[in-house]
């Protein structure tokens, strides 16, 4: 069955024959393994060329930046699935993957596509980022949608891994039209939403990507790509020092049973 609009049936990112293997026009055994980064790999399949020094660097800080980040649900939800299943360290990592979304890791993609749409309306109106920023955040005001990649339950004066990020894209001389809008929404946040929000590493990551010559519809894989690998160091911590079934138990005595139950009964989980 034929679902959805499809053209001529090509795909650009591998081929191979007996002797070969092709991938975005490299040989792999020649020319990529043991010759490029992991880095430059996943900027080589995911934009279709190799990076520049500066490209590299970029994306390795970012993928640095997200990688970790404690017991956050993404990382317990691994972490009980493996304890609940330890012969499936790929449906653990599935678990913890699936976890990602709007409130975890899923702001990068969504604070890009709001970076580009300030840009666009700057350069069709012919207004400044400034005035094309207000504009679009009085339209999140009175939407009371939340700003993506702003604000942070723990870092409230700043978010110190996006200072750095900003920080390195000065340094490579990468930080351009995005780098400014996003320290422009923060700027004009106060005023328009009325109390401060930080940029926080999920704007940080589009900001410097996009202005480092990322694609956009790619913006979601860094983290996702990035917390794979601490998943994985979880999940070997859980096979040698297991807290899973202690993270349940927790959860068992943190959350009170207020439904109904016949008269005289007693909970006692323990």
């Amino acid at each position: 069955m034929k679902i959805g609009k499809q053209s001529t049936p090509y795909q650009a990112i591998c081929t191979s024959n007996p002797e070969t293997i092709i991938v975005r026009g490299h040989d792999l055994v020649d020319t990529l393994i043991g010759s490029i980064s992991f880095t430059d790999y996943t900027w080589l399949l995911v934009a279709g060329s190799l990076p520049d020094e500066k490209q590299r660097r970029m994306l390795d800080a970012t993928l640095v930046a997200i990688a970790e980040h404690g017991l956050v649900p993404s990382v317990q939800v691994a972490r009980m699935t493996l304890a609940a299943s330890p012969e499936a360290v790929q449906g653990a990592v599935a678990a913890g993957l699936l976890g990602c979304g709007s409130v975890i890791l899923g702001a990068s993609e969504t604070s890009g596509a709001f970076f580009r749409d300030i840009r666009e309306e700057a350069q069709a109106s012919g207004r400044s980022v400034e005035a094309a920023a207000e504009k679009l955040l009085r339209g999140y005001r009175e939407q009371k949608k939340p700003v993506p990649g702003y604000g942070h339950p723990l870092h409230k004066g700043h978010d110190p891994r996006a200072e750095r990020l900003l920080a390195i894209a000065r340094e490579l001389d990468v930080a351009g039209i995005h780098c400014e809008i996003a320290k422009t929404v923060e700027r004009l946040i106060p005023e328009i939403i009325g109390r401060p929000l930080v940029m926080n590493v999920s704007s940080a990551i589009p900001c410097v990507l996009l202005d480092a010559g990322y694609p956009l519809l790619a913006l979601k894989g860094v983290p996702l790509l990035a917390r794979t690998a601490g998943l994985i160091g979880h999940l070997l911590e859980e096979q040698t020092r297991p807290i899973g079934f202690v993270m349940s138990a927790a959860a068992a005595s943190a959350i009170e049973y207020d439904g109904p139950a016949p008269g005289g009964f007693v909970a006692n989980e323990n």
